[in-house]
């Protein structure tokens, strides 16, 4: 009865597949298991041997690796889904017509897929419906953890209104779901909106604690955002909901102000310093850097169209994002992947891998978009290729403990993307993915 009342639900007869000759890449130990077997039966990882019989079930595919390498699927965790391509305005990009933009977010998502992203965290704007839509298959995408609407102060990052505008940008739209952020201003208004936004399904609060690159001149970088008694309420009733707040901070001052009043996580993060380091480190906060979308920017397509002086502060943004990474692994944060594109640069999602391997180790790194942000996420059996886990997997022509830049070439490095046991691409011989 289900799948006649939703026909785009996948066969209750999931596929099974058993992987051979494989080297599988454990990202908590950072060895790497040569010669292993990997059986994947009804969306679980259910054995990792090092051996194998021929002896074949019914309906189940082996796929012999031949020496190739199996990592766990990645975690992007800073993404905008609903930012998609399609607008050369940033302004339009931002608050696009919500009918077109429901028709592209599939594209984005799928696109993600494709690269080997098979969980993102969104940090503004996904839709509920899209939550649901991809857990039932009717849009392919990676799993989907969203914030719903970002929390941002009147005049704040987020708040796109010109000074000339007056009106209340929530009504009569607050539900609207292309909107990146909603203004709150006072305590009340904190708890009532947080409340709000866990109301809807919001899997975690984000707040925007300071200003910003992009969306408003009123606020730079370096100026905080909310009061501490503002950030308090949002932090202790998103506690209550039983989730996490994490916060859009880029100085020192707006870091700690939102990590003293109980965030657990911190985007961007670019002007860090070892005191404030320190600080993360001993409350468990976890760091997610976003170096690409300031790279993109300074120097990548369509950086012809801002002004130059605009391009060296994205250029300054990165080369101070890169020694944040550095103090913050000095330091000991738990430090997360995330890349924060929008529109039509999503594509260089992947590029991130490279200019991280700037500052860490490319183990640093893979841990950064497997195992680390799972446990920030609270996902208990994703992030690595363990018998009981979600099978979340890629395989990968090279391997990427010797050169994690293979990760940002996935057109040719990335052979094949499983999520949820499910072979979605494939670039493998005579194997063919269900996407493809």
């Amino acid at each position: 009865m289900e799948h006649f009342i939703k026909p785009w639900l996948p066969s209750p007869i999931e596929p099974s597949y058993t992987f051979t000759n494989a080297n599988v890449v454990d990202v908590a130990s950072g060895t790497i298991s040569s010669g292993s077997t990997v059986q994947i039966r009804s969306g679980k990882i259910v054995s990792i041997t090092t051996k194998f019989s021929r002896v074949s079930e019914d309906g189940e595919t082996i796929v012999d690796l031949n020496g190739k390498y199996l990592i766990p699927g990645l975690i992007d965790s800073h993404v905008h889904v609903s930012a998609t391509p399609g607008e050369s305005d940033p302004g339009k990009m931002l608050k696009p017509e919500e009918i077109m933009t429901a028709f592209r977010i599939p594209y984005v998502c799928r696109d993600m897929l494709s690269r080997g992203f098979t969980t993102v965290r969104d940090c503004g704007g996904a839709p509920a419906a899209l939550k649901s839509a991809i857990e039932e298959w009717l849009v392919p995408g990676p799993r989907l953890l969203r914030a719903g609407h970002a929390l941002t102060q009147s005049g704040g990052h987020g708040d796109f209104r010109e000074s000339y505008e007056s009106q209340d940008p929530e009504c009569p739209s607050c539900g609207h779901f292309v909107g990146l952020a909603r203004t709150v201003d006072g305590v009340a208004e904190a708890i009532h909106k947080t409340r709000d936004e866990l109301r809807q399904g919001s899997d975690f609060i984000k707040v925007m604690g300071s200003g910003g690159m992009l969306g408003t001149n009123r606020m730079t970088m370096e100026q905080t955002q909310f009061t501490p008694e503002e950030m308090h309420a949002i932090t202790a009733t998103a506690a209550a909901g039983g989730t996490y707040t994490t916060v859009h901070a880029y100085s020192p001052e707006s870091i700690q102000q939102a990590v003293n009043n109980g965030a657990k996580g911190v985007e961007h993060g670019n002007l860090l310093d070892r005191e404030t380091a320190k600080q993360m480190a001993q409350k468990g906060v976890f760091l997610t850097p976003t170096l690409v979308t300031f790279a993109i920017s300074a120097d990548g397509p369509g950086s012809s169209m801002l002004p130059a002086k605009t391009r060296d502060v994205y250029r300054r943004s990165l080369t101070a994002g890169l020694e944040a990474i550095k103090i913050a692994s000095e330091e000991g944060v738990e430090i997360c992947f995330g890349t924060d594109l929008l529109g039509s640069v999503g594509v260089f999602q992947s590029e991130e891998f490279a200019l991280r391997a700037q500052v860490q180790t490319p183990l640093e790194i893979l841990r950064s978009a497997t195992v680390t942000p799972a446990k920030m996420i609270g996902l208990k059996d994703v992030g690595q290729i363990r018998e009981g886990f979600v099978a979340d997997l890629l395989v990968l022509k090279s391997n990427p403990l010797d050169d994690i830049s293979v990760l940002a070439r996935p057109e040719s490095e990335v052979l094949g993307v499983v999520k949820e046991g499910r072979l979605c691409f494939s670039r493998l011989k005579d194997v063919k993915g269900l996407l493809n």
